[in-house]
């Protein structure tokens, strides 16, 4: 009897980091006309949309492929935000182009983390005369500032800069805001380019207040002595909220419910002289790869079953079985294929706990982990 804690640190270190609890990364929409779709009175869609001039959409948003970092493969196309003399809202006198999430998920409790990329160009770059805000919640506890007193981009924390770079055209800036809403405090992480994050300045004590609605993704430019007229862009890229631990990559960064990863190669359990109990067998059609697991079960004849996950291509119709009369073996050698007609349930965020456990027709290698434990009655 033993439980294969190798096999299962293995899995957890093919999984991502992290879990997004809200993911903005523009996936789901063509184009930005998908942003009109949202109101008040039907909240649709990723985002909220309406801090924003008198015209169109397209003059404030727009979506491409060509609007994202090149080297975040979790997006699709990143969004380009402008703000030009006709860019104000509600009658103020400031410029601004803002999208915020629209989630019933709980983003203002706990450790969060906030991510995205943000760039500028050469055309319709800013102007380093009037202060821009950026990335920023409602009571300013942490967000990133442009211009006005400094011509560097800023990380502040209440207003206060904790960290400043010279500002270049094309060059990707990646942001992870760590924001502990109970223990009030925020951390920044940083790269450029392709980079992979790494911890840049904090952790500092800040008032974290937020009512789950109030991250404005964009930017708005304050008044200032020299308002000149004329666009400017501000690009975004790999927006999305995560918790656990940080993903510091942008090789398919993070992991929501439903989505699909490939599971590890296939696992060869060690030969045993243990006699293997009838197996269990679940079905799930993902990837073309197998994994065989041994779970201890609690019997004095110290028997061993052997649950295999089969991850079959489109096409396949049939599993390997595993004969109960002899050692556990490796997937990779199937013996008599049985035909299966019944799969699992639809996929859900959670997979239970104890025996009522239920994994998900479609599960990501984290989910598989968690499901797992689950049965095993590990923590």
């Amino acid at each position: 009897m033993f439980a294969k804690v190798s096999i299962l640190l293995a899995l957890a270190g093919a999984v991502s980091a992290g879990t997004i609890v809200w993911d903005g990364r523009f996936n789901d929409m063509t184009s930005s006309a998908d942003f009109e779709k949202w109101s008040f009175s039907t909240p649709v869609g990723s985002y909220q949309y309406y801090i924003h001039g008198s015209g169109a959409v397209d003059k404030y948003v727009n979506l491409d492929s060509t609007f994202k970092n090149p080297a975040d493969t979790g997006s699709k196309q990143g969004a380009k935000i402008t703000i030009d003399e006709t860019a104000k809202w509600n009658g103020q006198s400031m410029l601004r182009t803002e999208l915020i999430p629209q989630t019933s998920a709980t983003i203002n409790k706990g450790k969060l983390y906030y991510h995205f990329s943000v760039k500028t160009a050469a055309d319709n770059a800013p102007i380093a005369t009037n202060e821009h805000q950026i990335a920023f919640f409602e009571s300013h506890f942490t967000e990133l500032k442009y211009g006005g007193s400094t011509s560097k981009l800023q990380w502040c924390v209440g207003g206060v800069s904790k960290w400043e770079v010279e500002l270049v055209a094309d060059q990707w800036h990646n942001v992870a805001y760590e924001i502990d809403f109970d223990a009030s405090s925020v951390t920044f992480w940083h790269s450029t380019g392709s980079s992979p994050l790494t911890k840049t300045a904090g952790p500092f004590t800040t008032t974290a207040a937020s009512d789950g609605k109030d991250f404005h993704i964009g930017v708005l430019r304050l008044p200032g002595s020299n308002d000149a007229a004329g666009a400017e862009d501000w690009f975004f890229s790999g927006v999305y909220i995560e918790s656990g631990d940080l993903t510091t990559s942008f090789t398919g960064a993070g992991d929501s419910a439903g989505s699909e990863k490939p599971m590890v190669t296939s696992i060869v359990a060690p030969a045993s002289s243990t006699v293997a109990a009838a197996p269990s067998t679940l079905v799930t059609r993902v990837a073309s790869k197998a994994v065989s697991v041994e779970t201890p079960v609690a019997s004095s004849a110290s028997a061993t079953v052997s649950t295999v996950v089969t991850i079959e291509t489109p096409a396949a119709t049939t599993i390997p079985a595993v004969d109960p009369s002899v050692a556990p073996i490796s997937t990779a050698t199937p013996v008599a294929p049985v035909t299966t007609t019944t799969l699992a349930s639809a996929p859900t965020a959670s997979v239970g706990v104890g025996s009522d456990a239920v994994l998900p027709e479609k599960f990501t290698i984290k989910q598989f982990i968690v499901w797992l434990k689950a049965k095993q009655g590990m923590n």
